[in-house]
């Protein structure tokens, strides 16, 4: 009485093969990111231990230990987030929430665009310029800091941005019928149901962040320090530029130690993005529509 019509059948078939094409694609994309896990492990596993997180390099950098690089990245992260994500979300707030179109927005709007594509060299001949010589803060975390939160003050402004719209006019129109301001519906009701889009541009904005090497080289980081940063203004190692270092430019380096160094950084960009998507999951879990 049910039974399959030939249409239906051909359409099923249609179906399938779709979506094996997309499951293929989607393999593919994953693919280059077990390879170059599989080989980091591989050719820098061995290195890995306790002795190695923890302890400074000797004998010319190609032995010891990352600590300070590792120490040193978790501070320009840091200091790069609690810069650029508070003004980040702020821009977003303003352009979303509050300004109307006109020709001052549409400039803003261009200027995000523009700032996106600015290749990192020239953010860091801009944070040399600006922060080093201008500012007077030298080459410090500081200075590498806020030449890493202006390079990535974009990706914030576009994931807060499309977070807001994200959440139905509707809530707001309640807020103000029940007699609310638009800052206390900002606050109160926008805010909180777009809060798990805005960690996407946070995940963005650590993953870029950790990785870059240009920007923090001229204005922050360093070949090699015996002393680890007491405070913003100071000098520190990298891991991104510890890599670069050991990789190029010390020679007699144990062939397992840059991968090593390679597979501690993207470890730490993984374990840094799970934590944040997992805390997104559990945001969205608690929303009720």
């Amino acid at each position: 009485m049910f039974a399959e019509t030939r249409l239906n059948a051909r359409n099923r078939k249609i179906q399938g093969l779709y979506r094996l094409l997309f499951m293929i694609m989607t393999g593919l994309l994953i693919l280059p990111v077990l390879t170059i896990l599989g080989m980091l492990i591989y050719k820098g596993g061995s290195i890995i231990s306790i002795d190695f997180l923890f302890t400074s390099p000797t004998d010319g950098m190609t032995a010891g230990g990352i600590f300070p690089a590792l120490f040193g990245t978790v501070w320009l992260v840091a200091v790069a987030l609690l810069i650029s994500v508070p003004i980040g979300i702020a821009a977003a707030i303003y352009l979303n929430e509050y300004a109307s179109e006109n020709w001052f927005t549409r400039v803003i709007n261009l200027a995000i665009i523009n700032l996106a594509g600015v290749p990192s060299i020239v953010h860091a001949l801009f944070g040399v310029g600006a922060f080093v010589i201008f500012f007077g803060f030298g080459t410090s975390i500081l200075a590498a800091s806020l030449t890493l939160a202006i390079m990535t003050l974009p990706v914030v402004i576009v994931a807060t941005r499309e977070s807001l719209r994200a959440v139905p006019t509707a809530f707001r129109e309640a807020s103000w019928n029940m007699g609310a301001t638009r800052w206390q519906t900002i606050r109160r009701i926008v805010l909180p149901n777009a809060v798990s889009g805005i960690l996407t541009g946070v995940i963005l904005e650590v993953s870029r962040t950790t990785g870059e090497t240009a920007p923090i080289m001229f204005t922050g980081a360093v070949f090699f320090t015996p002393f680890l940063p007491q405070s913003v203004f100071d000098q520190t190692m990298a891991m991104s530029l510890h890599l670069f270092v050991v990789a190029t430019q010390v020679p007699n380096v144990p062939e397992a130690l840059p991968y090593g160094v390679a597979l501690v950084l993207i470890s730490m960009v993984l374990i840094m993005n799970s934590v944040s998507i997992a805390f997104r999951i559990h945001l969205r879990g608690k929303k009720k529509w």
